[in-house]
């Protein structure tokens, strides 16, 4: 994924603390929930909990959007739609969420009982920079 796009979205994707929009759905309807994320080689990984976990273990075809703007002002945006897994590995798990947590900044294992890590493949991107 991250060969498609430019060098400043990827370096923005894998250093700055953005905000991404998990698109899941059930029973023909939509649920959209801001959330937290992070790269990892071509996928990008997220800890999840509620509706959207749910979701993801009925229906694992997610999209995920992303933007970086400044004052409201758009600088790019990025749309991926991809499958979405559930990992059931508590090492894995506790690594990531410490991961997760350092690149937001906060407590190394803020919300690791809740949550769990979930895993999206990409299978298609679309960037827009303005």
């Amino acid at each position: 994924m991250l060969e498609e796009l430019p060098e400043q979205v990827a370096d923005d994707l894998l250093t700055n603390p953005l905000v991404a929009h998990l698109a899941t759905a059930t029973n023909d309807r939509p649920h959209v929930a801001p959330l937290w994320f992070q790269l990892h080689g071509e996928d990008i990984e997220v800890m999840t909990t509620g509706t959207k976990l749910a979701n993801i273990r009925e229906n694992p075809r997610v999209s995920v959007s992303i933007q970086k703007d400044d004052a409201g002002h758009p600088e790019w945006m990025v749309c991926i739609q991809g499958t979405a897994n559930v990992i059931d590995d508590d090492e894995l798990t506790k690594a990531r969420n410490r991961e997760l947590n350092r690149k937001y900044g906060a407590e190394p294992d803020a919300w690791l009982e809740e949550n769990s890590l979930v895993r999206i493949e990409v299978g298609s991107v679309h960037v827009t920079v303005f």
